[in-house]
């Protein structure tokens, strides 16, 4: 006999609630900047039911009415009344959730006064005669009652876990018949159902699995000299007159008036394509691939290309009336093969009052991949926009003109600065026009395109006007600002082991595609460009963050040189360490264990000596769902435990930092070394950190330790070349000096301006001694709080740095509000801008929205104070050191005397690392300490420390 089909019933708030809690990282749509955690999970559980559970129906039951509305509020008034209000952020996406459900065709069905339970018990009933098995997916007590085998089980989606009606009665020892009076003789305390005072779930399924019924069970407890006794006995008899009411709440409803059409529940019948765009605008890029993987790529194509209705709540209409509505067809593009066409094509842009250009490549590391053709598009008066593409490299490179050719052609327009020229993220293009592999190509000789006339970056744009937006990539602002789904770069190149590069994508598509990129970036123009105007960022923009692009490809280019041979040498000594340390960690366990598992490490560390699995039997300090924590938090402080014996914590400790310089730095630094010039070109990134800092990947050199000196001998490696030198400059305390700035606080001020030990200036004027007076302890507080009033430190915070008591550490920082009150109203008056505006600002006017400063939620409202104050604060610092970029990138540039030699390499926090011949360094080291101590002009002097060396190391 076949299987039966399965009937998915999916009750649906249960799984929103769990979605949301699983999912605690903030997430926000890149389109519409919903809040996305919940949706995210729910929309992984339902691909997972239709991708793995075979469902050939389903259903998604919900509750219409709010906890105080239903049928059993009749019969308790009480009943629910105790429960939280709902987390924030929950109910938008549980809406977006039914919106994507009813989209799809999967219905969803709620009737008002019952609850999703006693709809779920209805439909069982109707499906009953059909022939299926029914899996409800919910872990919901409740729902044990509806078990039938063979007919009715519950599946929990997340663990493949099944309930079945024998396994409920291998576990409990109960018949679903028998579930409601168990759940009646426990009670609920989410639900406010009341039951028997001290009895749970376990003991309620016993005596039920023992007197088979409440009413047995109820008749037993009365007797005088019946089998139960004493205090149970006392609770039940006191209970009675309510269980009858509990027994009535727990009792689910099977005649909900629903209408329900069983066929109107076939998945054959879904429009699971539909699906495709809406994951789009939600950013849920994983999930894309799943859906592909369920209807095939020809209707994931068609899904593609279809543009979205009138969105969620109507998200794009005004934004498409300001734009007009961009099609995703070829008409106006021209796939540029002849010189005849590409002149036609250099003509109109030059006639253009702006042009939009893009690159195609090889790969995504503009340094080193090759170029395989460009963009261009440019408003064509009253036609709309016309695009070209213009390939160099193509599956069929006799029908087109080859790189050099074209180059040499489009040179006087790219580096023309009259031309005027948008890009998004030109960074890119700038390193891949002048770091291209520019070699003799049938004679003819191509030399590096430097770009010119750039007036706008529509991502940087896009990242000035909200910062907080989760992705500023072309394809999530055209369906954000345009209205338009872009074609998928995954539609033409696959992904995985079948991907395959650009240069093998048929003409045909990879014209349509390019074109396309290039009106998309023009319109993107029109759309932001505006509004950074009228949010007063057009100074910042044009004054700052533009110019900044070209020092950071300039950075890129130059890269920094970096000995592999080091590299080893440092690998090679620390993974001699790392092997005594093992012999070490050995001896000092108990046992032999993998030290690289927390989870052995904790068995070892907290098991009893007595245990089977022998132990240290040191006393646990924190508790993780899977056991006890071993982070280096808490090895830190067993290590300082003189009551913890054993030297094993502290081990641990060297240990893992050993492994993951090695590992995360010295061979992950070695890799990234490029062949073709022996230095390693890191990218810097312009629009990730909301804050406005720059960061750095591919490799992130910002994350290479200099806590430990172990740590800072990384810098060891980057060199510089023979007969030229490093110079490192360093902001001294620039977040501080930004805090007096920015708060006019006159004592923070003036110690500063006397140059004094700021620390050890701090400290006096808390605990109101003389600067000599003050001990290592008060500096070591004060400067705690130094660094830490910008983050919202609290008196836990910094009684666990100091380790001292919460009250040492409170009257800390009362005496550091007290002695500097310009700063407690300065970090008040942030937090009030925050409230008002929705928003705070740097010195140079950069906006960061900030979220949850009216939170309900005490912990969440307060880490957006911290964020409020935090983001004006480091936001600023952030603005100098991009200002005072900008200005010296200008000095080298025009080739001053004192920089005749240099080159600009990394920006790493508050430092600036440039490389210059050994012969100017005395005076690039005094220029560049004057350039960035006057890059602007505070109210506190600013004051830059310089080094000069062979290596990193040597100086810092």
């Amino acid at each position: 006999m076949a299987d039966p089909k399965r009937f998915y019933l999916i009750d649906g708030y249960a799984q929103f609630f769990r979605a949301f809690h699983a999912i605690r990282t903030p997430m926000s749509s890149p389109v519409t900047k919903e809040p996305t955690n919940a949706t995210f999970g729910f929309v992984g559980m339902l691909l997972k039911v239709l991708r793995e559970c075979d469902p050939s129906y389903l259903v998604v039951a919900i509750d219409v009415s709010g906890d105080t509305e239903g049928l059993r509020n009749e019969i308790y008034p009480e009943y629910k009344a105790n429960r939280d209000e709902p987390p924030e952020g929950l109910f938008v996406q549980i809406d977006r959730c039914i919106a994507l459900l009813k989209a799809i065709g999967v219905p969803v069905i709620g009737v008002e006064r019952y609850e999703a339970d006693d709809v779920i018990a209805t439909i069982c009933d109707a499906v009953a005669d059909e022939g299926v098995l029914t899996r409800i997916v919910s872990k919901d007590k409740d729902l044990q009652q509806l078990l039938r085998e063979g007919a009715v089980e519950m599946h929990d989606v997340h663990t493949d876990a099944l309930v079945t009606e024998q396994v409920l009665m291998e576990e409990k020892g109960i018949a679903p018949a028998q579930v409601r009076d168990m759940l009646a003789l426990m009670g609920d305390t989410v639900d406010n159902v009341p039951g028997v005072p001290g009895i749970g779930v376990k003991t309620a399924a016993k005596l039920i699995a023992d007197f088979e019924t409440l009413d047995a069970l109820v008749q037993e407890a009365q007797k005088e000299k019946g089998a139960i006794k004493g205090k149970r006995q006392e609770n039940i008899v006191a209970s009675v007159d309510q269980l009858g009411m509990s027994l009535d709440l727990v009792t689910l409803r099977h005649d909900a008036p629903i209408e329900f059409a069983f066929e109107e529940a076939s998945v054959e019948k879904f429009e699971l394509a539909k699906l495709m765009p809406i994951l789009k605008e939600l950013g849920f890029n994983r999930y894309q691939d799943e859906l592909k993987g369920l209807i095939g790529d020809e209707g994931a194509s068609e899904a593609s290309n279809e543009r979205l209705g009138d969105g969620f709540g109507g998200l794009f209409e005004q934004a498409a009336a300001d734009s007009g509505q961009v099609t995703a067809s070829a008409e106006g593009y021209t796939l540029v093969r002849t010189a005849a066409e590409l002149d036609e094509m250099i003509d109109a842009l030059r006639a253009a009052k702006l042009i939009a250009f893009d690159t195609e490549t090889t790969g995504l590391e503009a340094t080193q991949c090759g170029l395989v053709g460009l963009s261009f598009a440019a408003a064509d008066g009253e036609d709309g926009t016309r695009a070209w593409y213009v390939p160099v490299r193509s599956p069929e490179p006799k029908t087109h003109l080859d790189e050099a050719a074209v180059l040499n052609s489009l040179r006087g327009v790219l580096e023309d600065e009259s031309v005027p020229k948008t890009a998004h993220n030109v960074k890119f293009d700038q390193l891949v026009l002048r770091n291209a592999p520019f070699e003799e190509q049938g004679g003819s000789r191509v030399d590096p395109i430097l770009v010119r006339g750039v007036v706008f970056d529509s991502m940087v744009a896009s990242y000035l006007v909200d910062a907080a937006r989760s992705s500023h990539s072309m394809d999530a602002l055209a369906l954000a600002l345009l209205g338009h789904q872009c074609i998928s770069i995954k539609d033409l190149i696959g992904t995985g082991k079948s991907q395959k590069g650009f240069d093998e994508v048929p003409l045909e598509q990879a014209f349509v595609y390019a074109c396309e990129d290039a009106e998309i970036t023009l319109r993107l123009y029109g759309v932001l460009e505006k509004q950074l105007r009228e949010m007063g960022l057009g100074e910042l923009f044009d004054g700052v963050e533009l110019p900044l692009v070209s020092v950071l490809a300039e950075l890129e280019h130059n890269g920094i040189q970096v000995e592999p041979d080091e590299l080893d040498r440092q690998a090679g000594r620390l993974s001699e360490r790392i092997e005594e340390l093992r012999r070490e960690i050995d001896d000092a366990s108990p046992r032999a264990f993998n030290p690289d598992s927390p989870k052995q490490l904790a068995g070892v560390l907290f098991n009893k000596v007595d245990d089977e699995e022998v132990g240290l039997g040191i006393k646990p300090l924190k508790k993780t769902k899977t056991g006890y924590s071993t982070d280096v938090e808490t090895l830190e402080k067993l290590a300082a435990d003189p009551e913890v014996e054993s030297n094993l914590p502290s081990l641990i400790v060297e240990y893992r930092q050993l492994t993951k310089l090695v590992s995360t730095y010295l061979v992950a630094l070695k890799d990234a070394i490029s062949a073709r010039d022996g230095r390693i070109h890191a990218s810097f990134n312009q629009t990730v950190a909301a804050t406005g800092r720059l960061s750095s990947s591919d490799p992130n050199l910002q994350n290479i330790p200099i806590r430990t000196e172990v740590g800072r001998l990384i810098r060891k490696a980057f060199v510089a070349p023979e007969g030229r030198v490093l110079v490192a400059a360093d902001y001294s305390q620039i977040e501080l000096r930004m805090l007096a700035h920015l708060s006019q606080d006159q004592a923070l001020i003036e110690a500063f301006e006397r140059g004094e030990d700021i620390h050890r200036a701090v400290a006096a004027q808390i605990h109101e001694v003389k600067a000599d007076e003050v001990t290592r302890e008060m500096r070591e507080g004060a400067k705690m709080v130094n660094f830490g009033i910008v983050y919202g430190i609290t008196a836990f915070g910094l009684a666990r740095r100091l380790g001292v008591s919460n009250g040492e550490a409170a009257e800390i920082i009362d005496g550091y509000r007290a002695r500097f009150p310009g700063i407690t109203t300065f970090l008040q008056e942030c937090v009030e801008q925050a409230k008002e505006r929705g928003y705070v600002e740097t010195i140079l006017k950069r906006r960061r929205p900030i979220d949850g400063i009216d939170s309900k939620n005490p912990s969440r409202r307060a880490l957006a104070e911290r964020m409020a104050i935090n983001s004006v604060v480091q936001g600023s610092a952030a603005d100098l050191i991009k200002v005072a970029m900008v200005k010296l990138q200008a000095s080298i540039d025009a080739s001053q005397e004192a920089f005749r030699s240099a080159l600009m390499l990394l920006q790493i926090h508050d430092e600036l690392v440039l490389e210059c011949d050994e012969n100017d360094a005395q005076a690039v080291s005094e220029a560049l300490m004057l350039g960035m101590e006057a890059a602007m002009e505070l109210r506190v002097p600013l004051r830059v420390e310089v080094s000069v060396g062979r290596d990193w190391f040597e100086a810092k």
